[in-house]
């Protein structure tokens, strides 16, 4: 498995569980042209973007040239992203029953040696890997499932510049890969004792 310090967006949840056995960064979707629409996405994006970097994988046709072609530009010029370009391959994927518009195979359908040689230029040194927060962590404290964990949680995603509607999964994601749990627990500690 690769260990990087950016995220990874793709356009599908079908892309994103392809990479995820093979990579160990945050995966976000932007379930195709949705990140015309999605402003929580968008605002996590230019977060990521500005902290640590983007990789940007998205399919060789020209629908991933206009997604791709958007996250820039909701990125802004100065932002750390990084393209990485699989090649034109004619084919379909298994799962579907008829190929792609232009006929080409998307990342879903990439051979495994190809994506793991797109990403290993990014790879992170090693020991790099934090200590996780996780979910258990967040009830305990009182980010999710309890009374008032909705207005602590939007106080702690304000704290962190981060969308205030994000969704637990998503908190969980960047605070592992941006933050790390000690930080996080200290911002907790004192935003909830005061």
């Amino acid at each position: 498995m690769i260990t990087l310090n950016r995220a990874v967006v793709v356009e599908g949840k079908y892309d994103k569980a392809r990479l995820a056995a093979l990579i160990d960064a945050p995966i976000l979707q932007t379930d195709g042209f949705g990140i015309f629409r999605d402003k929580e996405l968008q605002a996590l994006l230019r977060r990521y973007a500005t902290t640590c970097g983007l990789i940007l994988l998205t399919d060789s046709d020209s629908a991933g040239r206009l997604i791709r072609g958007r996250i820039e530009s909701v990125c802004g010029k100065d932002a750390d992203v990084v393209n990485l370009y699989i090649p034109k391959r004619e084919g379909k994927e298994r799962r579907k029953t008829a190929p792609s518009k232009e006929n080409l195979l998307g990342v879903e359908g990439m051979d495994t040696e190809t994506l793991v040689n797109l990403f290993s230029a990014y790879q992170a040194a090693e020991g790099t890997k934090k200590d996780p927060l996780e979910r258990g962590d967040l009830y305990e404290l009182g980010l999710f499932g309890g009374r008032d964990s909705k207005s602590r949680r939007e106080a702690v995603l304000k704290e962190l510049g981060l969308p205030e509607e994000l969704g637990v999964a998503r908190l969980l994601d960047a605070v592992n890969f941006l933050v790390g749990k000690q930080r996080f627990l200290e911002i907790c500690a004192r935003l909830f004792t005061e």
